[in-house]
């Protein structure tokens, strides 16, 4: 993690890492204003947070209260050497607690972050650099031996070159990466979250038997993200690149929009019109790009390669965007690879869909095979041994597709975990659904897997498959682990090198009448690939396209980031286009105008009922607002601050609407109750002379929303570069 230091008046600091800003100082005794703790007294705090946060975690998984649990830490310092200490963890255990949680919850202390690394003994390298923001990946340069050649299959290179290569690729572009985190819980299963420094919005997570190829997977998926802008989907660009030569690429295409809203010629082709626009109901309004939100400029389009013939066929932004998620992109040693990988991946998720959703009964795979295996088998029995029962099943449908399934059942909650992989060969099939079943994941994290159904309905439902999607964690049938399986067991290979890989692949798609569509991009020096094959690759709906699309945005956009400079009849204006389009009331606002706020903000945590409330209390319509107060109550998950900013509204709404109450008469109570500065802008709400009380002000040039404007200057760094490679 970057974290940025600022220094201040006196001997005032200031620290900046992801959202976050923490103030330190040094006591008046050593000539500090003592406004502030020291950094040595965050250092002995958080080792304290620390243990706390893993009680916490122990206890929350097994439905403990932590209510009457207390901790305390003291140092014990060397009168001799001051140097050396002792922190001195104590902690105080209510009689209910069984021995054997007392036992749990006091070796959960042992597994503190801060006191391994503590203990580990970090080590400290401090140099000057000409400039902090040029030396972009030194962390990542250094985590593997340069002089090794380690080659792993699917692979064209050795780990330690694809590594060199890819990092080299980010410097260039200006990203500064960083390790968040490694897990390594069961033998030969890697995981690490890589983030951009500057903008950690932008984040990936790898996995792999080693950590070299774990990092690899990391590396190779924050490439192929940013290739195909994934890091920036649904979010505005900002008004300077919504106006420039290009928004997403330089080959893309405009098409205007119709006077009768139909959909321009020249978009799409006569296949994907008959899956985009079956009814009839697509309207050019719904393909305006959510990114610009650029009416005027028209529909952006990105050209893609018709994989039965080479045609060019231009897919607007926002149907990608909307449809297709992550699905079927990918970069590689090179391009043949990242063809590989992308087919591989649509396989993995088609499949997958397709044996949830049909409740598919598949064959597990026999022990003398998984034997064969005697890596990927330690770290199944890794699990095993944590009590943790593992299936594992063969979801080829009988060697039509390159799929296997490592299912993981949690006997304490009753949850179950379905992990599926894809990969020409059988061996990285099977490899990669037991890393996948692990990315990211502690054992405690396995607590939260949802439990198996025999409600069909729960399972069929698309959402479902969304969840599955976004990290596995969807609901699987009971029926799924019937012994009376649907298919018989096939040891099927499909490898080869990675050109003879990918024909094999597009020929399983081909004989399924599907066509394919691929952008290649290497402007940004990688191979990277994208591949959308329609009616197959989607995932979501395609009715989302009219009911569901993220361009909704346009509709609130502005007038939300303008809402404090609003008239009073464009406020109106704004709450009757809320309440007319039965948007969920729970909605984020910044999901729903596509802004990254700082959530620890009232901004980052704002939902549509919300702002409802403000904006009737700005127009003084206290009935509607009263009204929406009561519910934004009864669902609050907001800040216990902000619940009780709304309960003291509550009651002066109460007071304000009824004849026979005077609000005077409760005043004293109700500042005693929640404090005057409270109340004062309660009461200046309520009367009109405080307005959006807790939003700073801000506008479409997005001043004050340092994420959001840190993720645009991240997306520069590749706009930019493609500019230049275009000549522009």
């Amino acid at each position: 993690m970057e974290i940025k230091v600022n220094f201040l008046d006196n001997l005032r600091l200031e620290a900046k890492f992801d959202d976050f800003t923490v103030t330190a100082d040094q006591p008046i005794r050593y000539k500090g204003d003592g406004s502030a703790p020291s950094p040595f007294d965050y250092f002995l705090a958080s080792s304290a947070l620390c243990a706390a946060y893993f009680i916490k975690v122990y206890c929350k998984a097994r439905d403990i209260s932590t209510e009457n649990i207390k901790l305390s830490q003291n140092n014990i310092v060397d009168p001799e050497d001051r140097y050396n200490q002792i922190f001195q963890i104590q902690v105080e255990l209510p009689d209910d607690i069984s021995d054997k949680d007392r036992e749990g919850i006091l070796r959960s202390i042992d597994r503190c972050t801060v006191k391994k690394v503590i203990q580990t003994g970090p080590e400290f390298n401090v140099e000057t650099v000409e400039n902090l923001s040029a030396d972009a990946n030194a962390m990542l340069m250094g985590s593997s031996d340069q002089d090794a050649s380690t080659f792993i299959l699917g692979k064209d290179l050795p780990l330690e070159q694809t590594i060199a290569n890819m990092t080299a690729m980010l410097a260039e572009l200006g990203m500064k990466i960083e390790i968040s985190s490694w897990r390594n819980i069961v033998p030969n299963v890697w995981s690490l979250h890589i983030r951009d420094a500057a903008s950690p919005m932008c984040f990936t997570n790898g996995k792999g038997a080693s950590k070299e190829s774990a990092l690899c997977s990391a590396l190779g998926e924050f490439i192929e993200r940013l290739n195909n802008n994934f890091f920036y989907n649904d979010q505005f660009f900002g008004t300077e690149i919504a106006n420039s030569e290009f928004v997403h690429y330089p080959n893309e295409k405009w098409f205007p929009l119709e006077d009768d809203d139909a959909l321009p010629a020249g978009m799409l082709d006569d296949y994907c019109l008959e899956i985009y626009n079956q009814d009839d109901e697509l309207q050019g309004s719904h393909l305006i790009d959510t990114n610009s939100g650029n009416r005027e400029r028209g529909i952006c389009a990105i050209p893609y390669k018709r994989k039965s013939d080479g045609q060019t066929v231009y897919f607007p932004s926002n149907l990608i965007e909307n449809l297709f998620l992550s699905n079927g992109m990918s970069a590689g040693n090179n391009l043949q690879e990242a063809e590989v990988q992308c087919l591989s991946e649509i396989f993995e998720r088609a499949v997958k869909r397709q044996i949830i959703e049909q409740e598919i009964v598949l064959p597990d795979v026999p022990m003398s095979v998984l034997e064969k295996y005697p890596s990927i088998l330690a770290g199944i029995k890794g699990l095993e041994e944590q009590g943790f029962p593992i299936v594992v099943k063969d979801a080829s449908l009988g060697g039509q597709f390159p799929v296997m399934c490592v299912t993981l059942m949690n006997p304490r909650t009753g949850g179950v975990f379905a992990s599926f992989g894809a990969h020409p060969s059988f061996e990285v099939a099977l490899e990669r659904s037991l890393t996948e079943l692990l990315q990211g994941r502690s054992f405690e994290g396995l607590n939260d897997v949802p439990k198996p159904t025999f409600n069909s309905m729960a399972v069929t439902e698309p959402e479902n498959f969304v969840e599955h999607f976004i990290d596995s964690t969807g609901v699987i049938s009971w029926r799924f682990f019937s012994s009376k399986h649907d298919y018989d067991f096939c040891e099927w290979d499909f490898s080869g090198t990675s050109e003879e890989e990918a024909k094999g692949l597009f020929a399983i798609l081909e004989a399924m009448g599907k066509e394919v569509y691929i952008a290649e991009f290497t402007e940004l020096g990688a191979s990277a690939c994208r591949m959308l094959v329609p009616d197959y690759s989607e995932v979501y709906p395609v009715d989302d396209l009219i009911w569901d699309n993220t361009n909704k945005a346009l509709l609130y956009r502005e007038d939300i980031l303008n809402l404090h400079s609003l008239s009073t009849k464009a406020l109106v204006k704004l709450v009757n286009r809320l309440e007319e389009s039965q948007l969920d009331n729970h909605t984020d606002i910044r999901t729903l105008i596509g802004i990254v706020f700082d959530e620890n903000t009232v901004w980052g945590k704002l939902t549509i009922i919300e702002l409802k409330i403000m904006i009737y209390l700005a127009l003084g319509s206290h009935e509607d607002a009263i009204e929406l107060v009561g519910e934004f109550l009864q669902f609050n998950d907001n800040t216990v601050q902000r619940g009780l900013f709304y309960q003291a509204v509550s009651a002066v709404l109460e007071v304000t609407l009824d004849e026979d109450l005077e609000l005077e008469h409760f005043i004293e109570s109700f500042n005693r109750m929640y404090g005057k500065d409270v109340m004062d802008n309660v009461v200046g709400s309520v009367n009109g002379t405080v307005r959006f009380y807790g939003l700073t002000k801000t506008s479409m040039q997005l001043e004050g929303i340092e994420p959001h404007l840190r993720l645009i200057e991240s997306y520069k760094k590749l706009h930019q570069a493609r500019k230049i490679k275009a000549g522009l």
